[in-house]
């Protein structure tokens, strides 16, 4: 059996990382300057933009806002049209800069190629409108349990051990996510107090409840992704939606509590945990909360989008 990593080695990793991610910014950061210096003609005043006819009209420019906000994650927030991210946009009046991609896994945001230079770029960016991150925004862990690995928590419904595996479930979301995820808020922090000089505050939030229902991005036609649930539970023999939903809830309660656990740390008092369990609708209604089995309709983000706006608020 693998060793289990202890959390101050996941942290000593993500520091290694950040400085590692840090040396590369640096080298970019002289370049740029250089290219900077040698410009003909460097912007070095403030624009004030206005609309004329139909757009001055529809759309009120201002320089004023809630915050800046700089945000890493997956597709709860970079999802089309609307996600987290966009809500707390348009309806909380928060200035965002994201390196989020849809799809990212919580070991791709901690561990993968250019990930946290891409992070480093946003903070730096934010930095040259001599502006201050108001939060750092963490969104992760939905793509490590879904899709083609979902089928490994899952015992066969013929079996003599059907439901969940809890041994797997151990594996992979108390040691290996949570071991991910003590990276990726170590190398952040670390990354914020090189580049702002102090602690950013951190927000981490777990899942809500998800119907396995077999729908994907508008119905998962064609090339479209999804679903990411229901081919899982019907490979190991589950037909009856009850089991499914009963599964996903033992599953995203696991994640709540793993995630809950690392922002319970020492090292991590400057982290904040957001449940969103029972924000989105599992009745009848879910069509109305969930576009499919993974993603929040615009309802259902608007209704998250609040949750964080409230938590971020009360920070210090």
């Amino acid at each position: 059996m693998a060793r289990q990593r202890k959390p101050h080695e996941a942290q000593l990793i993500g520091e290694a990382l950040a400085k590692q991610a840090l040396k590369r910014r640096r080298k970019v950061a002289r370049a740029r300057n250089i290219a900077i210096a040698a410009h003909a003609a460097p912007l070095t005043r403030n624009i004030t933009a206005s609309g004329t006819g139909a757009l001055r009209a529809t759309m009120k420019l201002t320089s004023t806002s809630a915050g800046v906000l700089v945000a890493e994650g997956d597709s709860w927030f970079d999802y089309p049209f609307n996600d987290v991210l966009s809500d707390l946009d348009d309806y909380h009046g928060y200035d965002v800069e994201s390196a989020a991609h849809k799809g990212d896994t919580v070991e791709d945001m901690a561990y993968g190629d250019g990930q946290l230079d891409d992070f480093s770029r946003r903070i730096e960016k934010v930095l040259r409108g001599a502006r201050k991150p108001r939060a750092i925004l963490l969104s992760g862990g939905g793509n490590d349990i879904a899709g083609d690995v979902l089928g490994i928590f899952v015992n066969h419904a013929a079996s003599s051990i059907a439901g969940l595996n809890d041994s797997v479930i151990a594996g992979v979301i108390d040691q290996r996510i949570k071991d991910a995820y003590i990276t990726i808020i170590q190398a952040v922090t670390t990354l914020c107090e090189q580049l702002v000089g102090e602690t950013i505050p951190i927000v981490v939030h777990g899942y809500d409840y998800p119907v396995p229902d077999g729908r994907g991005v508008l119905g998962g036609w064609a090339f479209l992704p999804g679903p990411w649930l229901e081919p899982g539970f019907r490979e190991k023999g589950y037909a009856a939606m009850a089991p499914r939903i009963a599964m996903m809830k033992t599953l995203i309660d696991r994640f709540n509590a793993m995630l809950a656990s690392v922002c319970t740390m020492s090292a991590f008092r400057h982290v904040t945990y957001l449940d969103l369990r029972q924000t989105l609708s599992t009745g009848s209604n879910y069509k109305d909360w969930w576009a499919n089995e993974l993603h929040p309709s615009p309802k259902g983000f608007r209704a998250v989008s609040d949750k964080f706006a409230a938590v971020i608020a009360a920070l210090p």
